[in-house]
C-alpha cells in the first residue's frame, strides 16, 4: 500500500522516517491526539499542521454530547470515523451510506441514492477487500458497485464492476441469517476499489411496497453484517454500515536534497543539528547549510548513507567531518545519477519492445496497409493527447494530425494479455481488409503502449446519436431523406460485414453512438468491440457486453451472438423518432412504439413532427416501422437479414 519510493526502503527505516516525521509535525504546536474515544495518531491530525497532507486531515464535530463524533474532512459528506490505526495494520474504520431505489405502489420510483461519496479526493484511501463485502438487499432487483471515475483505460467505462441478484416469491421468502439470493446476496469486492457508486436494476415493484419497499446496496464489514428480513424494511435515510479502509502515504515521497529543503516532512529537530547548520552558515558563509530535510532524508535512507551517523545522529560530528561526507555523498550522487540514466534508457527500450511483442507487433508488422506507429510518433500525431474528441467503450477518443495533414482519431483497443493476443492480431488484420464506404477505416496502430492505440479516418459530424439527441443538435434539421440515406448506407456496411467479407463478422454493439458521419453525413460504422471477443469461427461471446436498449434479448440471456443480434440492435425506430432506446429515465422505445402500434394499428403518434409532415412522408415512415418491428422480433429466425434490410 506504500509508494513505490517508500517500499524500498526496509520497515524499521520507514518506521524511523515516520517517526521523525510525526515528531517534525508535532514540533511547535499543541495537536489534539484523540476525539471523544477515537485516537487520532499521525499522519491523521485535527487542526491546521497537525496532519501530514490532504486526506488524513480530522475533524472533531461536536454534537451536544460528551462524545463527538470524528468524520474524515476530505469526504463529500460527513463520514463518521470510528477507528484509526498506524500499526499493525495502517487502516480507517468508517461508517457510509446505504445505496437505495424506493418505489411507490405502482412501482415508479420515489426517491434513490447511488451511494457515492468522494472519500478518495487525495488519493489516499483503498476499501480492503479482505475485510469487506459487497451487499444487495430487496425484492427482484440486481445492483452491481463500479468506481465513480472512469479509468480511462481497458474496453470498459470503469476498472471494477461487481454485484449480485435477489428475489423473492413472497413477502415470507427472505429468512433471518441467510443471505443467498432470496431478499438478499453478497459478492466478494476486487482489490484496489477505491470509491464506490451503485446501479440498480430496474425490474417490476408493483404491489411490493408493504414488505420491499426499497432496493439497497452496500459494502461492509464482512463480520459486522448479519442478514435479517427485517433489514428489507430499513429506513434507508439514515441507514449506514462499517467499512474498513485501507490507508497509505502516496504522494511525492521520494524528495531530492532541493525539494526536501522546503519540506517539514523529513525535517531535524535535535539540538545538535540545529548547531551544525548555524555553525555551517556562520564558518563557510553558506546561504544554505545543509538542509535539516536533507540531513533527516541522510539518515533514514539506506542508500544514502555509508556509516551510521550523520548530523542528525545523536553522536559527535565536526563540522569538517560533515562537510566531507555531504562532498563524497554530491558525488556518489553524481556517478549514480549517469548510472541510472543510462539504465533508465536501456530499461525504457527493452519495455517498449517488450509491449510490443506482448501487442502482437511481430505479426502486425507483416501487415502490408497498416502503419506501426511508434510511442513517441502518436505523442507528436495527437499533441501530447491534447484534443479529446469523446469516449469511447476502452476509453479517450484523441483527434490527431498525421505529417501529410491528414485529420485521424486515436482510440484505445483492449488490454491484450496472452490469452487474447492472437484475436487482437486476427482483429487488426480483418479491420484492415474491411475496404467498404460505410465502414470506417482503420488506418494503424501503435504497440509500443499497455494498450494498443488504434489511428483511423476521422469523421468530423461525429456519431449518429449526438446529432440525434445532442443538447447542440436538438434544433438541426434532419430530412427525411436524409435519414433513409443514414439507414440505407448503415445497412450496406453491415451486410458487407456480415456477408462480403473472407471472415464473418459480427460487430455486437450496433447503435447510434457507434454510427459515425463524415462531413457529407455519410454513415461509417465503427467500434468493433464485442467482434473482438470471438473467435473466427465461434457463436458464442466470452461474456456479454452492449449497451441497454440496443442489446439483443437472446444474446443478453445466452451468450450466443449471430449476424442477427445486429439485425435486433439496428436504429430504424431512433431514426424515424427521433428519441433515444431510453428515455426519461425508464422509458423504452422499444416498448413505447409497440404499445403506440397495438392500440392505434399505427406507429403515427411516435414519429418525428419534423418528418412527419405530408401523407407521404407518414406512409413512408409507416412502412420503416414495419420493418423495425420485424426486426425486433424476439425470435431469431423470424427476423430479417441485414440483405433483406438494407
Amino acid at each position: 500500500m506504500s509508494s513505490p519510493a517508500l517500499s524500498l526502503l526496509p520497515t524499521p527505516t520507514l518506521l524511523a522516517a515516520f517517526m521523525l516525521t510525526a515528531i517534525a509535525a508535532a514540533a511547535g504546536r499543541q495537536c489534539p491526539t484523540k476525539c471523544g474515544d477515537v485516537e487520532i495518531p499521525y499522519p491523521f491530525g485535527i487542526g491546521a499542521g497537525c496532519f501530514r497532507s490532504k486526506g488524513f486531515e480530522i475533524s472533531c464535530i461536536a454534537n451536544g454530547t460528551n462524545n463527538p463524533m470524528v468524520a474524515l474532512s476530505s469526504a463529500t459528506r460527513t463520514i463518521p470515523v470510528t477507528s484509526l490505526s498506524v500499526a499493525p495494520l495502517p487502516e480507517a474504520k468508517v461508517m457510509l451510506p446505504v445505496a437505495y431505489r424506493c418505489y411507490n405502489s405502482t412501482g415508479g420510483t420515489m426517491s434513490e441514492f447511488d451511494g457515492h461519496v468522494d472519500v478518495n479526493k487525495h488519493g489516499v484511501y483503498r476499501i480492503s477487500a479482505a475485510r469487506n463485502m459487497f451487499v444487495v438487499l430487496g425484492c427482484n432487483t440486481g445492483a452491481y458497485t463500479v468506481n465513480s471515475y472512469s479509468n480511462g483505460t481497458g474496453r470498459y467505462d470503469h476498472q471494477y464492476y461487481m454485484g449480485c441478484f435477489t428475489y423473492c416469491s413472497g413477502p415470507t421468502s427472505a429468512t433471518d441469517g441467510r443471505c443467498a439470493s432470496v431478499g438478499c446476496c453478497h459478492v466478494d469486492i476486487a482489490p484496489g476499489l477505491t470509491d464506490s457508486l451503485v446501479n440498480f436494476q430496474h425490474w417490476p415493484h408493483d404491489g411490493m411496497e408493504e414488505y420491499s419497499p426499497c432496493d439497497m446496496a452496500f459494502l461492509v464489514d464482512k463480520h459486522s453484517y448479519g442478514f435479517r428480513a427485517s433489514d428489507l424494511r430499513m429506513d434507508v435515510s439514515r441507514a449506514s454500515m462499517p467499512v474498513w479502509l485501507d490507508w497509505a502515504i502516496r504522494d511525492d515521497s521520494a524528495l531530492s536534497c532541493a525539494g526536501a529543503k522546503n519540506s517539514s516532512r523529513y525535517a531535524c529537530v535535535s539540538v545538535k543539528s540545529e548547531k551544525a547548520a548555524a555553525v555551517l552558515r556562520e564558518k563557510f558563509q553558506w546561504q544554505e547549510a545543509l538542509p535539516r530535510a536533507t540531513m533527516c532524508l541522510l539518515q533514514v535512507d539506506p542508500a544514502m548513507v555509508t556509516k551510521p551517523q550523520c548530523i542528525c545522529s545523536d553522536g559527535d560530528v565536526s563540522v569538517f567531518a560533515a562537510v566531507s561526507y555531504w562532498c563524497c555523498i554530491s558525488l556518489a550522487f553524481s556517478l549514480l545519477a549517469v548510472a541510472l540514466l543510462f539504465t533508465v534508457i536501456v530499461c525504457h527500450k527493452r519495455r517498449m519492445n517488450q509491449l510490443f511483442q506482448k501487442n502482437g507487433g511481430s505479426v502486425i508488422q507483416q501487415v502490408d496497409n497498416i502503419r506501426i506507429f511508434t510511442k513517441e510518433e502518436l505523442k507528436k500525431i495527437t499533441k501530447n493527447n491534447s484534443h479529446i474528441l469523446g469516449k469511447g467503450g476502452s476509453g479517450q477518443v484523441y483527434k490527431g494530425t498525421l505529417e501529410d495533414s491528414t485529420t485521424v482519431a486515436v482510440k484505445a483497443s483492449i488490454e491484450v494479455s496472452e490469452a487474447l493476443k492472437e484475436d487482437f492480431t486476427n482483429e487488426v488484420i480483418i479491420q484492415s481488409q474491411m475496404i467498404h464506404k460505410n465502414i470506417i477505416k482503420l488506418l494503424g496502430c501503435c504497440l509500443e503502449v499497455d494498450v494498443p492505440m488504434l489511428v483511423y479516418e476521422f469523421a468530423p459530424n461525429g456519431n449518429l446519436h449526438n446529432i440525434l439527441h445532442g443538447k447542440d443538435n436538438r434544433h438541426l434539421s434532419l430530412s427525411l431523406d436524409l435519414r433513409l440515406d443514414i439507414a440505407t448506407e448503415s445497412a450496406e456496411g453491415l451486410k458487407y460485414m456480415h456477408w462480403s467479407t473472407n471472415h464473418t463478422i459480427r460487430h455486437g454493439d450496433v447503435k447510434s453512438g457507434n454510427i459515425l458521419l463524415d462531413a457529407n453525413f455519410m454513415p461509417k460504422i465503427s467500434d468493433f468491440g464485442t467482434s473482438k471477443l470471438l473467435g473466427r469461427d465461434e457463436d458464442f461471446a466470452t461474456f456479454v457486453v452492449g449497451s441497454m436498449g440496443y442489446i439483443d434479448p437472446v444474446f443478453h440471456q445466452t451468450g450466443l451472438l449471430t449476424q442477427k443480434s445486429d439485425v435486433y440492435s439496428f436504429v430504424l425506430l431512433e431514426l424515424i423518432c427521433r428519441k433515444p432506446t431510453i428515455y426519461d429515465e425508464h422509458c423504452s422505445l422499444v416498448i413505447e412504439f409497440h404499445r403506440v402500434l397495438a392500440k392505434d394499428n399505427s406507429g403515427r403518434a411516435t414519429f418525428d413532427k419534423d418528418i412527419s409532415v405530408t401523407e407521404e412522408d407518414v406512409f413512408v415512415l409507416e412502412e420503416i416501422g414495419k420493418l423495425a418491428i420485424e426486426c425486433l422480433n424476439e425470435e431469431v429466425e423470424a427476423r430479417p437479414d441485414m440483405k433483406e434490410v438494407a
